[in-house]
């Protein structure tokens, strides 16, 4: 039984206006995702969950299905990524989809390697773990460089250690989230997004270039035109 792909769009993303079907290099964004994950052959289905009906349509141009609107309330500023799954993973067995894991892709990393995803569905399978993260390693560290105001209102680091570290290479490694979370159904509905055994699988940072301002949406332009990917 092969995995289910699930991308969530919603029409009112405040960073970028209509950020999922902006127009990228001649093509809407979303459609970067949804072509890259027919070409993979990875999927049984590959479903677009969004509230808007051009979304929709511009989805199943691609290639995509949609065989439901989520509502509204779950298309707002403050609607969470865990409910919207949970809605899709009722809707679709109401459909009579059947899968035993589901891969939660954000179509605003359109970059994500394709055997990055293979790798990262037999990853989960293998190992004894609830789900797999795609992840890059991070040098904006909490550790060393990354600073949060105290009750006071002055500077101090993220996160504490023993001995400071002098050199960032020398802070503990931390993992930027980014695009890919590959579940066992049964295990999301019993935990949510984020689960008590869940494992990373690294990728490359340049491929994880996830585009949610204008100054994103340039580099990924500038990237493609000069065919970093």
């Amino acid at each position: 039984m092969k995995p289910l792909c699930f991308i969530g769009a919603r029409g009112g993303s405040q960073g970028v206006p209509r950020k999922n079907i902006r127009q990228l290099a001649g093509k809407p964004l979303i459609a970067y995702t949804i072509e890259s994950s027919i070409k993979s052959n990875l999927f049984s289905h590959i479903v677009v969950s969004t509230e808007d009906p051009e979304i929709a349509s511009i989805a199943k141009k691609y290639g995509a299905e949609v065989p439901f609107l989520r509502p509204k309330s779950l298309a707002t500023n403050t609607a969470s990524m865990i409910d919207v799954i949970k809605h899709g993973l009722k809707s679709l067995d109401s459909l009579g989809y059947k899968f035993d894991i589901i891969i939660n892709r954000d179509c605003t990393v359109p970059f994500i390697r394709n055997q990055d995803i293979a790798n990262s569905i037999k990853l989960l399978q293998k190992k004894k773990c609830d789900a797999v993260f795609c992840v890059y390693k991070q040098h904006l560290n909490p550790y060393f460089n990354m600073m949060e105001l105290n009750q006071k209102g002055f500077l101090k680091f993220v996160k504490c250690h023993k001995k400071r570290p002098e050199r960032r290479q020398d802070a503990p490694t931390v993992y930027q989230l980014n695009g890919v979370f590959v579940y066992f159904v049964k295990k999301f509905l019993k935990y949510g997004t984020f689960q008590p055994k869940s494992i990373p699988y690294v990728i490359p940072p340049e491929k994880g270039l996830m585009i949610d301002t204008e100054f994103e949406f340039k580099i990924a332009e500038l990237a493609i035109k000069n065919k970093l990917f």
